[in-house]
């Protein structure tokens, strides 16, 4: 693959997604792109500061619009499960082709969660306040690990009795909390080279335009057509990264 052509697909995945198209789908196809230009572990690390900076667009679209008490109910326990992420992919860094045997296992717990999710409403839910912290330390680990953390959120805030906009707005400002608490993590692992992102800063100009894009195409093109796109091309990532040879 051409380096600068994954670079630019990575950033503008982002801000379609932060634009309103195809909600996480696109965001978690982006480390295993730029896991195949560079080492899996750095591929985790640059993703972040590429998500850090999205965030704020979608804090501002959706500022206010959050239910604070899922995400004071979440955090604690997603603090941990940053951690706990974050002590692993360092572990796992030096291994390459186990940490991309991760990822492949983790980029398909979206697919899994995309073709199995809508099931969730259907459910005769029984509350239970263990559930939030499940929830939250499940997606702080998963965030830490791969950049994947929406799908146990996600699974948990569709059994809730919470508004489209809330919800969204919900997600949004639990996840840019967990990405920054991520980023001290990431430096002392060493998974985040500052001297390495400083070379890739031309990127983030690019999520801008993508947020843009996103809210001018997301009525234009069929939502469905679009995330069974993104599945598709998750499902050729997850492979490859699972089938990967050694380096």
């Amino acid at each position: 693959m051409d380096p600068t052509l994954v670079l630019v697909a990575a950033g503008l995945l982002i801000g379609l997604s932060k634009g309103g198209l195809g909600g996480p789908v696109p965001v978690a196809l982006v480390t295993p792109l730029l896991s195949q230009i560079m080492p899996a572990s750095q591929a985790v690390g640059v993703a972040l500061p590429l998500l850090i900076f999205a965030d704020g667009f979608a804090l501002w679209a959706y500022w206010r619009q959050w239910e604070e008490a899922y995400v004071r109910r979440m955090l604690p326990l997603g603090v941990i499960g940053v951690g706990m992420g974050v002590l692993l992919l360092a572990a796992l860094a030096p291994h390459d082709t186990l940490l991309r045997r991760v990822l492949g296992l983790f980029t398909l717990t979206i697919i899994l969660y995309k073709t199995l999710g809508g099931r969730l409403t259907t459910i005769k839910y029984q509350p239970r306040t263990w559930h939030a912290y499940l929830a939250g330390w499940a997606s702080g680990f998963g965030s830490a690990l791969a950049n994947v953390g929406a799908p146990p959120f996600t699974a948990y805030m569709l059994l809730q009795n919470i508004s489209p906009r809330s919800f969204v707005g919900t997600t949004t400002l639990f996840f840019a909390i967990i990405n920054l608490l991520k980023l001290p993590g990431f430096l002392g692992a060493g998974v985040l080279d500052l001297q390495q992102l400083v070379s890739l800063s031309w990127v983030f100009a690019l999520i801008p335009f993508g947020v843009w894009l996103g809210r001018k195409v997301v009525g234009c093109i069929n939502p469905r057509v679009f995330e069974w796109m993104m599945l598709a091309a998750l499902f050729a990532a997850s492979l490859a990264l699972l089938l990967s040879s050694p380096r």
